[in-house]
């Protein structure tokens, strides 16, 4: 994704290939942490991980692990 620990909402919701209205709602269930700076709202990249990966705890990451 990338080297910084925040990033928009709207470029959490494009790496999630969702819309920004449903990132929000996202963020109003508690389903994804976010953290508010003067007046931006900023979500952690690690927790946009985790949260794509939810269904896969043990996702594959190397390509030839594949048989």
């Amino acid at each position: 994704m990338t080297n910084r620990l925040l990033i928009s909402k709207k470029e959490a919701a494009l790496s999630l290939g969702i819309s920004l209205r449903s990132l929000e709602h996202l963020i109003a269930r508690k389903e994804l942490p976010s953290r508010k700076i003067g007046r931006r709202v900023l979500v952690p990249v690690r927790a946009c991980e985790q949260f794509a990966r939810k269904d896969h705890p043990q996702s594959i990451t190397r390509g030839d692990d594949i048989q």
